[in-house]
């Protein structure tokens, strides 16, 4: 049964193995291939208002983070990012971190999540996305620039929370 609970800097050492994997892959995050272990704890374990852990059997298997979007008057509106290690893809847990972002988002107040920068080439994360409630607002034209692929459309997507 998967678990999702807080982060401590203790998880990050294993945090650290599925971020390094997916940055280094350059394929759905804009972080280099390059970041450094201590920035990616600067990224997701010091900047956001709150990083959770997706566990099962005592093994992170997926991490994500929430934040404000923007600061002062757009600061009702939350940013989220996930993150799942390769081997562990297909169970689930994208939906259930995206639920329980937005469940957990309400709880501190937000009034609505904004996806800044969508790949468009990731499919699975576009649709899933959608199902949980999410509309493409805007497309980037040739804004990422994907390991394998080039230049590819990026997209913003939202949801307000009624």
């Amino acid at each position: 049964m998967i678990k999702i609970r807080r982060a401590t800097n203790i998880d990050f050492d294993e945090i650290w193995t599925i971020l390094h994997e997916t940055f280094l892959k350059g394929d759905t995050y804009v972080f280099s291939p390059d970041t450094s272990k201590e920035e990616g704890f600067h990224i997701w374990m010091e900047t956001p208002l709150a990083t959770y852990v997706a566990i099962e059997n005592e093994k992170i298997m997926g991490t994500y983070f929430i934040k404000p979007n923007q600061s002062g008057l757009g600061s009702h509106i939350c940013n989220a990012g996930y993150i799942i290690a390769s081997k562990f893809r297909g169970k689930g847990l994208g939906r259930a971190m995206c639920k329980h972002s937005l469940k957990e988002a309400i709880i501190f107040g937000f009034k609505g999540m904004q996806y800044n920068f969508v790949v468009a080439s990731n499919h699975v994360a576009v649709e899933l996305w959608k199902k949980c409630g999410f509309s493409i607002v805007g497309r980037l034209h040739n804004a990422y620039n994907h390991k394998e692929k080039g230049y590819v459309d990026a997209y913003v997507m939202y949801q307000w929370f009624d």
